[in-house]
């Protein structure tokens, strides 16, 4: 499955992260192939999702921001059974892991925000064994860091708020950008 993530970046390197029903509703029409979900609840996840799946698009679910969801393996067993999600974001090893069990697309994602998260990455990566890590901010000098330290393609996120910005990002090494605003969805 990671493989398909994969080529839809080669085709197009821009991921929108959807963060309300507004977003949502802009990413569906959009150019990009590959939508983050980073909200909404127990209750209306489901249907987030197969919105996403009618419009063609792989639908990526950031379980650490849905609502009534806990840090449980349980989770990402609610979310094979009862949604058509693609893959699962996480900051936390033990779900990246368990979802990787389940054979979800499976995104790390880091906050970079010292010398001591740096350097706990390489860790992390070894207990979850992601398909993709993002990288939080995604600035190009972090970005650059972080590629010539591992060995799993990052996706740049947070704080990529214009193109400028994420084109920077994919020249510093990144296979992906990952953001909440429209403007950089399209990176032609």
């Amino acid at each position: 499955m990671a493989h398909v993530l994969a080529d839809l970046l080669e085709a197009n390197p821009s991921i929108a992260g959807v963060k309300d029903e507004n977003g949502l509703r802009m990413a569906l029409r959009s150019d990009c192939r590959i939508i983050f979900v980073l909200f909404g609840d127990v209750l209306n996840i489901g249907n987030i999702v197969r919105k996403v799946k009618e419009y063609g698009k792989l639908c990526c679910i950031n379980v650490d921001l849905i609502e009534g969801f806990s840090s449980k393996d349980v989770v990402i067993q609610f979310l094979k059974q009862h949604t058509q999600a693609d893959g699962i974001l996480s900051s936390k090893a033990a779900m990246i892991k368990a979802a990787k069990a389940a054979g979800f697309i499976t995104i790390h994602r880091f906050f970079i925000i010292d010398s001591f998260s740096y350097h706990n990455l390489g860790k992390q990566i070894e207990i979850s064994r992601p398909d993709y890590v993002e990288i939080m901010p995604g600035w190009p000098k972090v970005i650059s860091w972080v590629v010539n330290s591992i060995h799993t393609p990052v996706i740049a996120g947070g704080l990529v708020c214009e193109k400028g910005d994420a084109l920077e990002a994919l020249r510093a090494g990144a296979k992906a950008i990952s953001s909440t605003n429209p403007i950089v969805w399209s990176l032609n």
